[in-house]
Protein backbone atom coordinates (compact mmCIF):
# COMPACT_ATOMS: atom_id res chain seq x y z
CA UNK A 1 0.00 0.00 0.00
CA UNK A 2 1.38 3.68 -0.66
CA UNK A 3 1.74 5.44 2.57
CA UNK A 4 0.39 8.71 1.52
CA UNK A 5 -2.83 7.13 0.55
CA UNK A 6 -5.73 7.25 3.28
CA UNK A 7 -7.86 3.79 4.51
CA UNK A 8 -11.43 5.49 5.39
CA UNK A 9 -13.37 3.60 7.79
CA UNK A 10 -17.31 4.42 7.26
CA UNK A 11 -20.88 3.03 7.74
CA UNK A 12 -21.52 1.04 4.78
CA UNK A 13 -24.79 1.90 2.64
CA UNK A 14 -26.41 0.89 -0.40
CA UNK A 15 -23.21 2.53 -2.34
CA UNK A 16 -21.13 -0.12 -1.20
CA UNK A 17 -22.60 -3.01 -2.66
CA UNK A 18 -20.10 -3.27 -5.43
CA UNK A 19 -17.88 -4.35 -2.97
CA UNK A 20 -20.30 -7.53 -1.60
CA UNK A 21 -18.80 -10.54 -3.87
CA UNK A 22 -14.99 -8.90 -3.17
CA UNK A 23 -15.84 -9.06 0.75
CA UNK A 24 -17.09 -12.84 0.68
CA UNK A 25 -14.41 -14.01 -1.02
CA UNK A 26 -11.89 -12.29 1.09
CA UNK A 27 -14.14 -14.04 3.99
CA UNK A 28 -13.52 -16.91 2.71
CA UNK A 29 -10.15 -16.96 1.88
CA UNK A 30 -9.00 -16.03 5.23
CA UNK A 31 -11.01 -18.77 6.35
CA UNK A 32 -9.02 -21.16 4.00
CA UNK A 33 -5.70 -20.21 5.17
CA UNK A 34 -6.45 -20.22 9.01
CA UNK A 35 -8.15 -23.28 8.60
CA UNK A 36 -10.84 -22.18 10.79
CA UNK A 37 -14.68 -22.13 10.65
CA UNK A 38 -16.72 -19.10 9.92
CA UNK A 39 -20.13 -18.29 8.74
CA UNK A 40 -21.15 -18.26 5.48
CA UNK A 41 -22.92 -15.54 4.35
CA UNK A 42 -25.00 -14.84 0.90
CA UNK A 43 -24.24 -11.78 -1.41
CA UNK A 44 -27.98 -10.55 -0.33
CA UNK A 45 -27.28 -10.97 2.91
CA UNK A 46 -24.31 -8.55 3.17
CA UNK A 47 -25.87 -6.21 0.89
CA UNK A 48 -29.00 -6.04 3.24
CA UNK A 49 -26.92 -5.05 5.84
CA UNK A 50 -25.45 -2.06 4.37
CA UNK A 51 -28.92 -0.91 3.24
CA UNK A 52 -29.47 -1.15 6.57
CA UNK A 53 -26.68 0.93 7.89
CA UNK A 54 -25.49 -2.31 9.88
CA UNK A 55 -22.17 -2.61 8.73
CA UNK A 56 -18.75 -0.48 8.47
CA UNK A 57 -16.71 -0.87 5.34
CA UNK A 58 -12.94 0.14 4.99
CA UNK A 59 -12.18 1.75 1.72
CA UNK A 60 -8.77 3.36 0.39
CA UNK A 61 -10.05 5.16 -2.07
CA UNK A 62 -12.08 3.23 -4.01
CA UNK A 63 -10.04 -0.13 -2.97
CA UNK A 64 -12.05 -2.69 -0.64
CA UNK A 65 -9.49 -2.86 2.65
CA UNK A 66 -12.16 -4.55 5.57
CA UNK A 67 -15.50 -4.77 6.72
CA UNK A 68 -18.01 -6.13 9.44
CA UNK A 69 -21.26 -5.59 10.27
CA UNK A 70 -23.73 -5.90 13.22
CA UNK A 71 -27.18 -7.45 14.00
CA UNK A 72 -29.78 -7.59 16.73
CA UNK A 73 -31.00 -10.76 18.31
CA UNK A 74 -33.56 -11.54 21.13
CA UNK A 75 -36.03 -8.60 20.51
CA UNK A 76 -32.55 -6.17 20.44
CA UNK A 77 -31.72 -7.23 24.01
CA UNK A 78 -28.16 -8.55 22.54
CA UNK A 79 -26.38 -7.27 19.09
CA UNK A 80 -23.32 -9.31 17.48
CA UNK A 81 -20.83 -8.00 15.77
CA UNK A 82 -19.63 -10.32 12.93
CA UNK A 83 -17.37 -10.87 9.69
CA UNK A 84 -14.48 -8.81 10.99
CA UNK A 85 -12.14 -9.00 7.49
CA UNK A 86 -9.04 -6.80 6.67
CA UNK A 87 -7.89 -7.67 3.02
CA UNK A 88 -4.80 -8.92 3.25
CA UNK A 89 -2.61 -6.14 1.89
CA UNK A 90 -3.80 -3.63 4.22
CA UNK A 91 -3.32 -5.89 7.34
CA UNK A 92 -0.41 -5.12 9.81
CA UNK A 93 -2.21 -1.43 9.52
CA UNK A 94 -4.10 -1.39 12.62
CA UNK A 95 -7.35 -1.10 10.87
CA UNK A 96 -9.24 -4.67 12.01
CA UNK A 97 -8.80 -2.34 15.81
CA UNK A 98 -9.92 0.78 14.27
CA UNK A 99 -13.13 -1.05 11.69
CA UNK A 100 -14.19 -3.41 15.50
CA UNK A 101 -14.36 -0.12 17.20
CA UNK A 102 -16.28 1.59 14.75
CA UNK A 103 -18.86 -1.45 14.30
CA UNK A 104 -18.43 -1.41 18.58
CA UNK A 105 -19.41 2.40 18.52
CA UNK A 106 -22.47 1.65 15.93
CA UNK A 107 -23.78 -0.68 17.93
CA UNK A 108 -23.76 1.00 20.75
CA UNK A 109 -25.80 3.94 19.27
CA UNK A 110 -28.74 1.90 17.71
CA UNK A 111 -28.65 -0.41 20.78
CA UNK A 112 -27.75 1.11 23.61
CA UNK A 113 -28.98 -0.82 26.32
CA UNK A 114 -28.11 -4.27 24.41
CA UNK A 115 -25.42 -6.87 25.26
CA UNK A 116 -23.15 -7.04 22.39
CA UNK A 117 -21.25 -10.67 22.18
CA UNK A 118 -18.48 -11.92 19.83
CA UNK A 119 -18.25 -15.77 18.49
CA UNK A 120 -15.08 -15.87 17.24
CA UNK A 121 -11.44 -17.98 16.88
CA UNK A 122 -9.08 -15.60 16.58
CA UNK A 123 -6.65 -14.34 19.49
CA UNK A 124 -6.79 -10.92 17.69
CA UNK A 125 -10.53 -10.40 17.71
CA UNK A 126 -10.22 -11.92 21.13
CA UNK A 127 -7.44 -9.27 22.65
CA UNK A 128 -9.59 -6.08 21.00
CA UNK A 129 -12.68 -7.54 22.58
CA UNK A 130 -11.02 -7.69 25.63
CA UNK A 131 -9.87 -4.22 25.18
CA UNK A 132 -13.82 -2.86 24.39
CA UNK A 133 -14.90 -4.46 27.91
CA UNK A 134 -15.81 -7.58 26.83
CA UNK A 135 -15.36 -10.39 29.18
CA UNK A 136 -15.57 -14.44 27.81
CA UNK A 137 -18.81 -16.36 28.92
CA UNK A 138 -20.34 -19.37 28.12
CA UNK A 139 -22.45 -19.35 25.47
CA UNK A 140 -25.75 -20.26 27.38
CA UNK A 141 -25.00 -16.16 28.41
CA UNK A 142 -26.05 -15.46 24.74
CA UNK A 143 -28.95 -15.00 22.74
CA UNK A 144 -31.35 -17.91 22.86
CA UNK A 145 -32.34 -16.48 19.39
CA UNK A 146 -32.97 -19.45 16.70
CA UNK A 147 -32.05 -17.08 13.90
CA UNK A 148 -28.87 -16.14 15.10
CA UNK A 149 -27.93 -20.02 15.71
CA UNK A 150 -28.98 -20.95 12.40
CA UNK A 151 -26.17 -18.78 11.13
CA UNK A 152 -23.51 -20.96 12.40
CA UNK A 153 -24.49 -23.67 9.89
CA UNK A 154 -22.44 -22.69 7.42
CA UNK A 155 -19.47 -23.24 9.39
CA UNK A 156 -17.25 -26.30 9.21
CA UNK A 157 -17.49 -26.66 12.82
CA UNK A 158 -21.31 -26.91 13.15
CA UNK A 159 -21.34 -30.17 13.98
CA UNK A 160 -19.14 -30.02 16.96
CA UNK A 161 -21.73 -27.61 18.54
CA UNK A 162 -24.67 -29.23 17.81
CA UNK A 163 -23.10 -32.55 19.09
CA UNK A 164 -22.39 -30.16 22.17
CA UNK A 165 -26.01 -29.45 22.35
CA UNK A 166 -24.94 -25.30 21.74
CA UNK A 167 -23.03 -25.69 24.80
CA UNK A 168 -19.36 -25.12 23.51
CA UNK A 169 -17.28 -25.33 20.19
CA UNK A 170 -14.23 -23.94 19.06
CA UNK A 171 -15.27 -20.19 18.62
CA UNK A 172 -14.61 -18.49 22.59
CA UNK A 173 -17.90 -16.58 23.53
CA UNK A 174 -17.09 -13.24 24.57
CA UNK A 175 -19.83 -10.88 25.86
CA UNK A 176 -20.27 -6.54 26.45
CA UNK A 177 -22.82 -5.97 29.30
CA UNK A 178 -23.62 -2.25 29.27
CA UNK A 179 -24.89 -2.33 32.71
CA UNK A 180 -21.35 -3.56 33.41
CA UNK A 181 -19.95 -0.37 32.30
CA UNK A 182 -21.96 2.99 33.17
CA UNK A 183 -18.98 4.98 33.66
CA UNK A 184 -17.33 4.15 29.88
CA UNK A 185 -16.97 6.65 27.67
CA UNK A 186 -19.74 4.74 24.47
CA UNK A 187 -22.07 4.79 27.38
CA UNK A 188 -22.38 8.80 27.79
CA UNK A 189 -23.28 9.43 23.70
Amino acid sequence: MEPTKQIDVMVADASHEVYVDTILDTIREAAKVRGTGIAERTHEYVATKMKEGKAIIALCGDDFAGFTYIESWGNKQYVATSGLIVHPKYRGLGLAKRIKHASFTLARLRWPKAKIFSLTSGAAVMKMNTELGYVPVTFNELTDDEAFWKGCEGCINHEILMAKKRKFCICTAMLYDPALHTDDKVNNF
